[in-house]
C-alpha cells in the first residue's frame, strides 16, 4: 500500500520530495525490490572481500572455517588471474580460471547471505577505503529508488508530477527576474561602495604621511637608545671579564685539590689491592683444605655403605614377608566387612518389620477403641430412648 498523504501535499509531490517513504503495493513490485536489495547486499559484500582477505587472520575466528577456506581459495584464484594478466598465456586457461573465480565468488556470497548477522557485523568492523566500487554501489542504490518511484507512480501522479515541474519552472522564471532586479540594485550598491573606498584610500594616504613623520621621530629615539645600549654593553663586558678571571682562579684551585685527592685515592687503592691478594690466597688455602677433608669423608662413607649393604638385604626380606601378611589381612578384612554389611542389612530389615508390626498393632487398638466407644454410645442412647418412652407412657395414664 502507498503511504498516506501529508496535509496539503499531493501524493506525487510527496514521492518526489522523499522517495524513501514509498512502499510496494503489489507482489511483483516486492519481488523486483527484493532482487534489487539482494543485489545491493551482494555488491557491498563483494566490496568488503578484498579488505577481509588482506587481514584474514584478524577475522578468521569471526568468519568460521568454511568461509575462511573459501576466501583463501578466492584469494589464490585472484593472484593466479593477476599473474596471467601480467604475462601472456593461454586464452582458454584464462577463461577457465575466470569461470572458477566467478563460481568461488558466488559460493562466498551464498555463505554470507546465509548468515546476515555476520555480514552486518563485518560491515561495521571492516574499514573499507574509497574506491570506484563505492560510486557504482551508490549509483545502483539511486537506480533502486528510481525504479521504486517509477513502479509506484500512477498516471494521475505522473500528471501531478508534470504539473509540479511546470510550477517549478514558472517559479524559476520569477526567481530569475527577481535576481536580475537584485543584480541592478547590487551594481548601484557596488558603485556607492567604490566611492566610499576611494574616500577611505585618501584618508589612508594621509595617515601614511603622518606615519612617515612618526617613523623619523622613532629613528632618532632608536639612535639614542642604541648609544645607551652600547655604553651598558661595555660595562657588562668589563664586569663579565672580572667574573671570568675569578672563575679561572677557582678552577685552578679546585684542580689542585682534585689532583691531591687522586693521589690519595691511588695510595688507598694500592693498599686495598694488597689486602685483596692476601684474602684470595687465604681463600684458596681453605678451599684446598676443604677438598682434602671432603675426599677423606667420602672414602669413610663408602666403607660404611658397603658394611650396611648386608643389613639392608635382610631388612628387605623381612619387609617383603610382612607385606605378604598385610595382603592376607586386607583380604580377611574385606570379607569380614562384607559379612558385617549383610548382618547390618538384616538387622535393619528386621527392625523395619518390627516397627511396621507395632504400627499395625497400634492401628488395630485405635480401631477397637473407636468401635467400643461407638458401641457404648449406641447402648447408652438405646437405654436413654427406652426410658424416655416409658416416662411418656406414664404421663398419659395419669391424665
Amino acid at each position: 500500500m502507498a503511504t498516506p498523504r501529508k496535509a496539503g501535499i499531493p501524493l506525487g509531490v510527496m514521492k518526489v520530495l522523499d522517495p524513501r517513504q514509498l512502499k510496494p503495493d503489489s507482489m511483483e513490485t516486492e519481488r523486483i525490490l527484493t532482487v534489487l536489495d539482494e543485489t545491493i547486499v551482494k555488491l557491498e559484500i563483494t566490496r568488503l572481500i578484498p579488505q577481509i582477505t588482506g587481514s584474514l587472520e584478524r577475522y578468521a575466528r569471526m568468519l568460521g572455517p568454511e568461509i575462511t577456506s573459501s576466501l583463501l581459495e578466492h584469494q589464490k584464484l585472484s593472484m593466479e588471474i593477476q599473474h596471467l594478466l601480467t604475462s601472456p598465456g593461454d586464452e582458454k586457461s584464462m577463461r577457465a580460471l575466470e569461470q572458477r573465480l566467478k563460481c568461488s565468488l558466488r559460493n562466498i556470497l551464498r555463505l554470507f547471505l546465509a548468515n546476515p548477522l555476520l555480514y552486518h557485523g563485518l560491515k561495521y568492523e571492516v574499514r573499507v577505503r574509497q574506491s570506484p566500487a563505492d560510486v557504482f554501489v551508490k549509483a545502483f542504490m539511486e537506480f533502486r529508488d528510481f525504479t521504486l518511484e517509477r513502479l509506484l507512480t500512477t498516471p494521475d501522479e505522473e500528471k501531478e508530477k508534470i504539473q509540479l515541474m511546470k510550477d517549478i519552472s514558472l517559479q524559476v522564471e520569477k526567481n530569475t527576474e527577481t535576481i536580475s532586479a537584485l543584480r541592478g540594485e547590487l551594481a548601484g550598491v557596488i558603485q556607492t561602495r567604490d566611492k566610499e573606498v576611494s574616500r577611505k584610500d585618501k584618508t589612508i594616504e594621509n595617515l601614511k604621511t603622518n606615519m612617515e613623520d612618526l617613523a623619523e621621530n622613532c629613528k632618532a629615539d632608536i639612535r639614542l637608545i642604541m648609544k645607551e645600549g652600547e655604553k651598558q654593553k661595555k660595562e657588562d663586558e668589563e664586569a663579565s671579564q672580572d667574573r671570568c678571571a675569578r672563575l679561572k682562579q677557582d678552577i685552578q684551585h679546585l684542580g689542585t685539590q682534585f689532583n691531591a685527592l687522586v693521589l690519595e685515592h691511588r695510595a688507598s687503592e694500592l693498599v686495598l689491592r694488597k689486602e685483596k691478594c692476601k684474602a684470595e690466597k687465604e681463600i684458596q688455602k681453605w678451599v684446598q683444605k676443604y677438598d682434602t677433608d671432603m675426599t677423606e669423608k667420602q672414602v669413610l662413607a663408602l666403607s660404611a655403605l658397603l658394611c650396611h649393604k648386608t643389613t639392608y638385604e635382610e631388612v628387605q626380606t623381612v619387609y617383603n614377608e610382612e607385606k605378604e601378611q598385610l595382603s592376607l589381612l586386607m583380604e580377611k578384612h574385606a570379607m569380614l566387612l562384607q559379612e558385617y554389611t549383610q548382618i547390618e542389612e538384616e538387622r535393619r530389615m528386621l527392625k523395619e518389620k518390627e516397627e511396621e508390626a507395632a504400627r499395625e498393632e497400634a492401628r488395630r487398638n485405635d480401631a477397637a477403641t473407636c468401635i467400643q466407644a461407638f458401641w457404648k454410645g449406641y447402648l447408652v442412647r438405646s437405654i436413654y430412648k427406652s426410658k424416655l418412652k416409658k416416662g411418656k407412657g406414664k404421663g398419659k395414664g395419669k391424665k
